[in-house]
């Protein structure tokens, strides 16, 4: 996973990185809540992945592949974890 991009969604960043292994696009799933809730505060927005990650699971709904984990660029500029 060497290849980062930024795509866009509602005129929002969506950050991506290419799967080689795969051969496929990972997206953050924080950045897509942002773009689709018009959420301006990322904090929010991942707040809110998180609680509807909980609610999910409490329903046996699998919300997340195996990807889950990958490493992206964070709006601080460091590497972390994302869905």
């Amino acid at each position: 996973m060497s290849i980062k991009s930024i795509r866009f969604f509602n005129d929002r960043d969506v950050r991506a990185v290419w799967d080689d292994e795969n051969n496929c696009w990972l997206f953050s799933a924080i950045d897509i809540v942002r773009a689709i809730n018009n959420e301006a505060d990322y904090n929010r927005a991942g707040s809110y992945w998180r609680w509807l990650k909980r609610k999910f699971k409490q329903q046996n709904i699998q919300v997340v592949s195996a990807t889950h984990g990958f490493k992206c660029e964070a709006p601080d500029g460091k590497m972390r974890k994302a869905d």
